[in-house]
């Protein structure tokens, strides 16, 4: 299922992925965020950070009658407060969403698969 909008010219119809790739370039720009993390770890294979192309993987996108729900799976940065890169991915996410798409969001989940220790340079 896609977002569909309505405007005077006829409908645009907007896929899932698209909407995953656009979350997952979002997510990823907050401070704390090392990258994302697949669903289902062991089923895909994917043991590590996933990179800019396999985003998709790490978004579960719905669509219900009250908006969009969106599910981002995360891995964090050993150091920084994980409530407060949480609600930064929320938020970003959302506005992201609503003002690329024009569509409404509903619900933003973030999921923290795991923390990883930077090396110091």
């Amino acid at each position: 299922m896609a977002v569909s909008i309505q405007t005077k010219y006829g409908n645009i119809d907007i896929s899932n992925e698209v909407i995953a790739s656009i979350v997952g370039c979002a997510a990823t720009d907050i401070y704390g965020i090392v990258g994302m993390a697949s669903k289902n770890q062991l089923r895909d294979g994917f043991n590590d950070i996933l990179k800019r192309e396999n985003y998709t993987k790490g978004v579960v996108v719905r669509q219900t009658k009250t908006g969009t729900i969106v599910d981002v799976y995360i891995i964090v940065g050993y150091g920084v407060k994980i409530s407060e890169v949480c609600r930064n991915v929320q938020s970003k996410v959302k506005y992201s969403l609503e003002t690329l798409l024009g569509a409404p969001t509903a619900h933003v989940n973030v999921y923290v698969q795991g923390v990883k220790i930077l090396e110091e340079d």
